[in-house]
């Protein structure tokens, strides 16, 4: 099949490939300088240094943005074979079959569908205090009792007390590693975990910020479809891939919980510029080894500034990291705005702690600078 330009699927496959190649001999990364660049200017100029949102500040492969040039000429046409193309790509990937991949507008579509799908008025969502809210209100709207479960002492998700709290539950969302406290719950106790579940409990893990882990006791539970009908694993192209703004992501799981997540889908809610980008990204492997490479390097370059000015924090299994300030975070929070520093939100149940993106080593400079000033 062609479209106006005569690219046939086959050539488009083609250009793809072209473009992963393209990004493997670019010699470092060309875009990261100019990213970083940019932020120094930014700073110089009064504009906002953005540590909020957990973004992935050195963006998208080269390849993908190759593929999105490529892909403008698509943009009259639905994306249906393409859509097709991608779940193929993350099937083979992550070795199931195409009937086990649902594609969502970011990871926060698969939230939301797994919220209108397993919970209602007499099936109730628990997860973790804190953990990434979102799934609780989708299940709110929903008319779902949410129940929150304290995370443990060294901010592990509290598996035990949530297996007491699931008896009649719809949904269990454990996000891993979590989002705000950047920790991981440990392999075995997942998978216990899982094992002792109800099969009537659907399990939601949450594998947004997979990529990132750095240690061994953790491990992605995608391979345990096979074993638990009731798990479903999200996954997203906004973090390492650095595509929020383009919204892909995806769930695995059986074909049944699929059919009944698809039933509470907008069809065609993933965009063709972020298919295609996605794909490409999966391409390339550089933009995977790379992200992680620099997240570590800079990551451990703000742990050595904290640690000489006496500041405790979460040790971080992600591209952000929770830090104690002992006192109250909200002041200081507003404080590093009007700085032009803008850091995460305030999360109740830490109320001491500021959760920080590990942003560029000029936009991290620029952090610990107005840290400083601010804390005193």
């Amino acid at each position: 099949m062609q479209h106006t330009a005569g690219i046939s699927r086959r050539g488009f496959t083609k250009l793809l490939g072209v473009g992963a190649t393209w990004a493997t001999l670019q010699p470092a990364r060309a875009i990261v300088p100019g990213i970083a660049a940019l932020d120094v200017k930014r700073a110089a100029a009064g504009g906002m240094v953005r540590l909020s949102s957990n973004e992935n500040p050195y963006g998208p492969s080269p390849a993908a943005l190759t593929a999105m040039t490529a892909g403008f000429d698509l943009a009259w046409r639905y994306p249906d074979e393409h859509a097709d193309m991608l779940i193929d790509d993350l099937a083979k990937l992550n070795q199931v079959t195409a009937k086990q991949v649902l594609l969502g507008n970011g990871s926060g579509e698969i939230l939301k569908l797994a919220a209108l799908a397993f919970t209602g008025a007499d099936r109730k969502l628990v997860f973790a205090d804190p953990t990434f809210e979102a799934i609780g209100a989708h299940a709110r709207m929903n008319h779902a009792q949410v129940v929150k479960v304290p995370l443990t002492a060294d901010y592990r998700h509290d598996l035990e007390r949530m297996m007491d709290a699931a008896r009649d539950a719809g949904l269990v969302y454990i996000c891993n590693p979590n989002n705000p406290t950047a920790s991981i719950t440990p392999k075995a106790e997942v998978r216990s975990f899982l094992a002792k579940a109800s099969p009537q409990t659907v399990v939601l893990i949450d594998e947004a910020y997979h990529h990132y882990v750095e240690t061994s006791d953790y491990e992605s539970v995608i391979p345990l479809t096979r074993d638990f009908p009731n798990l479903i694993v999200a996954r997203t192209f906004s973090k390492v891939y650095a595509m929020a703004g383009l919204r892909c992501g995806y769930c695995i799981t059986n074909e049944r919980n699929i059919e009944l997540m698809r039933q509470q889908q907008t069809w065609d809610s993933v965009n063709i510029m972020a298919i295609v980008a996605a794909r490409a990204s999966l391409k390339d492997a550089e933009q995977v080894t790379q992200g992680q490479r620099r997240n570590s390097e800079v990551k451990r370059y703000v742990y050595a500034e904290l640690d000489r000015m006496g500041y405790r924090y979460i040790p971080s299994q992600a591209n952000f990291m929770m830090i104690d300030l002992r006192r109250e975070v909200r002041p200081v929070i507003a404080a590093m705005r009007q700085h032009n520093v803008e850091v995460g939100r305030s999360f109740p149940a830490l109320g001491n702690f500021m959760r920080v993106t590990i942003g560029t080593r000029p936009q991290m400079e620029s952090f610990l600078t107005t840290f400083r000033s601010v804390v005193g």
